[in-house]
């Protein structure tokens, strides 16, 4: 009897029982793979797009649930259909999923003639414009003695506008654009001195930066819609790109497209002022204000 017993845990086919169970595999667990696409694709939802493109590499029900209409519709701007007519007229193929309408309107969108661009801001999914120095109306331009328009890669026009000496400085701008309902902030991109590179290190000179510390530039913005709004502050820090804050106006859900009128003054004919390189004018949706700390 003893002998009997101990051959069963010796030996294990002595009982069939035992022989069946240790030649099944164990049953396999779910893994997110498992999971149904249109699952996935409410739980992106509630993610940023640039989280829903770094989970779509998870796995395929994640890449596929990433490419669901639905998803990016809720990420663009709400009136996105004026958005590309405005930007790309007939240029955009018709039948276009959401997501590639998404990727294109986050490129930097050149559109009038070259003058201007529009881009979406991958985090927030907000309405960005620029407006080029050759879109702006600039006193003396086509004057050399006062201005030149230089080449430069710190643009996104790959070109400035450099002034090299003038009395009366005014430059104005005005544009149409459906921008979706929010809060918006406009900015100058200046800069005082004039950069190149030498042996690849960037240098700027400043040699000719003159008369900004006297006076204070001003700032105006006017809205089609009766809004109004006006800073002022001297010129600093040569040598570097700075956003100065022209002010901030309020898009209504119930006005279609915004016409805006803005302008940099500064008037004090006892002094000349020179030294300074204009490049654009941009938008910016006010809530993604503090990055542009760094831009």
């Amino acid at each position: 009897m003893g002998a009997n017993l101990s051959s069963v845990f010796t030996d294990p086919n002595a009982l069939s029982l035992y022989g069946s169970l240790s030649s099944q595999s164990p049953t396999p667990k779910p893994t997110l793979g498992d999971l149904p696409e249109g699952c996935v694709a409410l739980i992106l939802a509630y993610l940023d797009p640039p989280e829903i493109c770094k989970l779509a590499r998870l796995n395929r029900a994640f890449r596929g649930a990433s490419w669901a209409d639905f998803l990016w519709e809720s990420k663009l701007p709400m009136n996105y259909v004026r958005l590309i007519q405005r930007v790309f007229g007939d240029d955009l193929p018709r039948k276009i999923s959401r997501r590639e309408i998404y990727a294109r309107l986050c490129r930097a969108n050149t559109f009038d003639g070259g003058t201007k661009k529009a881009w979406l801001d991958k985090t927030t999914g907000g309405v960005c414009l620029s407006i080029s120095s050759k879109g702006l109306a600039i006193t003396g331009i086509d004057d050399r003695r006062y201005w030149n328009n230089i080449p430069t890669e710190e643009s996104r026009f790959d070109t400035v506008a450099y002034l090299q000496q003038i009395w009366w400085f005014e430059v104005d701008g005005q544009f149409e654009f459906p921008l979706p309902a929010g809060t918006y902030s406009i900015f100058f991109r200046l800069q005082l001195g004039r950069a190149a590179k030498r042996f690849g290190r960037r240098i700027c000179n400043t040699e000719h930066v003159h008369g900004w510390d006297i006076k204070p530039v001003r700032f105006q913005l006017w809205t089609s819609d009766g809004q109004y709004a006006s800073s002022q502050c001297f010129l600093r820090d040569p040598g570097k790109w700075n956003l100065y804050h022209v002010g901030d106006f309020v898009v209504d859900s119930s006005n279609p497209s915004m016409n805006l009128k803005f302008s940099m003054i500064q008037i004090d004919c006892t002094h000349p002022k020179g030294g300074l390189c204009l490049d654009s004018v941009v938008v910016y949706p006010s809530k993604i204000k503090e990055r542009l700390k760094h831009f």
